[in-house]
């Protein structure tokens, strides 16, 4: 119902009823609708707040996947380690044993991000201590990932260049001597064909007819193929890593100084030319240019049992032709 207003007149001492002029009215009318729309705003965010935010026990239920997750995922980096520990423990022990190569330092695989503080942004989160260790593990399962990443390439170089070095070394025997039949004389002490005296023989002799094929036993360069004093025609061959060959008396030369060869490659004949009692190959070998038992570097052309065999006759039955 709407207001009535009424005003007191003094002079006639009556009441008269006050109507509002036009513009009251206006004014009245726009703050009422006003009004009206400021209620309906309140009414519709309160009913959106309360429909659109998550409740309590829903956040709470979120919270509780979170921190599963997080340490489902703590677990399997666990697990991700124990494999990688595993990995760096064949490297380490196996691969690079075999590769005769030095052992990854445990500061390397195990250096971390010292001096800042990279997990600070996770301190305000639900259950930051969860959540900062996992991301501490991931940082480290990464580091030593990379690590070992690097190790691996570093051992494919390594084959590589065993693999060239196992070429290079010499291995099998400088003559077709599958029989051992040819086998004369071997390293050590022999008493001189010629001065008969004793002395120290640096290699190994093998009696062959003249013409016999006589082939490098290693990959290598030859560095001297020429007439020595003592030796005959002779022939040196450089083959790296501190490994050298030395083939003496023989009767024809195929190849010369700086030439490029591989093991089998015939480089000679078999004569008896310098310092010698008859046909034979004077075969040497030697490391770091000191003589060593050439009978140790066959092991591409002899199993165990020829082995034993060729040590028996160049020891007990051999012959020095030189």
């Amino acid at each position: 119902m709407r207001k009535v207003y009424y005003q007191y007149d003094p002079k006639t001492r009556v009441y008269r009823r006050v109507y509002p002029t036009f513009g009251q009215r206006l004014r009245s009318y726009f703050f009422r609708l006003l009004g009206v729309f400021v209620l309906a705003g309140v009414f519709y965010f309160a009913y959106w707040y309360i429909n659109s935010s998550p409740s309590v026990a829903d956040m709470a239920d979120d919270n509780a996947k979170l921190q599963s997750q997080y340490r489902i995922l703590s677990r399997k980096v666990d697990d991700a380690m124990l494999v990688l520990h595993d990995i760096e423990e064949r490297d380490d022990n196996l691969y690079r044993v075999l590769l005769e190569a030095d052992p990854v330092q445990d500061k390397n695989r195990q250096a971390g991000y010292s001096g800042t503080n990279r997990y600070a942004e996770l301190l305000d989160m639900p259950y930051s201590e969860l959540v900062v260790s996992t991301s501490q593990k991931v940082d480290m399962l990464e580091r030593r990932l990379y690590m070992q990443t690097r190790s691996f390439n570093e051992l494919v170089e390594l084959s590589r260049e065993q693999e060239n070095k196992l070429a290079c070394i010499p291995a099998i025997q400088p003559v077709s001597n599958k029989d051992l039949k040819r086998t004369a004389s071997g390293y050590g002490y022999r008493s001189d064909p010629i001065y008969h005296v004793t002395r120290f023989h640096a290699g190994m002799d093998f009696a062959c007819d003249t013409g016999t094929p006589v082939y490098a036993t290693g990959n290598g360069t030859v560095i001297f193929a020429a007439r020595q004093s003592g030796f005959g025609n002779f022939i040196e061959i450089d083959h790296g890593y501190g490994y050298v060959t030395r083939y003496a008396h023989l009767s024809k030369i195929l190849v010369s100084k700086g030439q490029k060869v591989v093991r089998g490659e015939e480089i000679a004949l078999v004569g008896s030319t310098g310092k010698s009692t008859g046909p034979h190959l004077h075969y040497e070998v030697q490391v770091n240019r000191q003589n060593v038992n050439p009978i140790n570097y066959y092991f591409k052309d002899l199993d165990v049992q020829q082995y034993e065999e060729m040590i028996s006759l160049a020891e007990n039955h051999g012959k020095v032709f030189d």
